[in-house]
């Protein structure tokens, strides 16, 4: 039984839950590419898989984007490499690095106030604009 995937140091995802199917790649190959199925279809449940905790599932996916189907699975495909296990590597690559990215926990914003010199400087300089734009209108004439 191959070796779990680790994802970070406590998520790790079993291998036999991705489902790998090969098609004839677009990429690369010259002849060859007609007859030969190099390219990688790599398909994985995220909605069903047990070792990704609910937070960090629903981060992949905002994350994964137009790779996510309805149905919650993440398909990726490769194939610009000439060679199925390399276009295999790559695909499996692409998936962790988009686990590892949805593992991150962003640090929520703290509001803070501006302070008053910030403040000062920002009414100093509307008013120097203004100032500016001003004179580029007609001069006036004073009877």
């Amino acid at each position: 039984m191959p070796d779990p995937i680790q994802i970070t140091r406590s998520v790790f995802i079993d291998p036999s839950e991705i489902e790998e199917t090969f098609v004839r790649g677009a990429g690369p190959g010259g002849q060859n590419v007609n007859k030969v199925a190099s390219a990688v279809q790599l398909r994985f449940d995220l909605v069903n898989s047990p070792g990704i905790p609910e937070p960090m599932k629903r981060r992949v996916a905002t994350l994964a984007g137009s790779r996510l189907t309805k149905d919650g699975v993440i398909v990726i495909t490769a194939n610009s490499h000439r060679d199925q296990p390399l276009n295999r590597a790559e695909a499996l690559e692409r998936l962790v690095a988009l686990l590892k990215a949805g593992a991150f926990v962003p640090k929520p914003r703290i509001a803070t106030r501006p302070t008053l010199a910030s403040k000062k400087r920002r009414l100093d300089a509307k008013t120097n604009r203004s100032g500016i734009k001003a004179g580029r209108g007609r001069p006036r004439v004073d009877d």
